[in-house]
């Protein structure tokens, strides 16, 4: 046992060593599982985009394209101080 350890804090790390060893060992054979039944996924059909990937059903889709852009106007005072604050962060004065 450590020396600098007190018994309580050994005792938190023991347990959170036994549950990352047990969560580790959980997950291993849930996604072993999922990837065993290949019939059953037909419930979550596949994009046919990409084949090479396997189907994880619990993850959601990816969005094939970017988000919406969005643009706001500026007064000219707001152009100004904005022209100003960038020719600050460049070094010109």
């Amino acid at each position: 046992m450590p020396v600098h350890l007190t018994p309580p804090q050994l005792t938190v790390l023991t347990v959170l060593a036994v549950a990352s060893v047990a969560w580790l060992m959980f997950m291993t054979r849930l996604l072993r599982r999922i990837r065993s039944t290949g019939p059953a996924q037909a419930a979550f059909p596949a994009p046919q985009a990409s084949p090479v990937l396997p189907v994880l059903p619990a993850l959601p889709c990816q969005r094939q394209s970017g988000p919406h852009l969005e643009a706001v106007e500026l007064t000219p005072a707001e152009e100004d101080a904005f022209a100003g604050l960038v020719r600050q962060l460049s070094g010109g004065s």
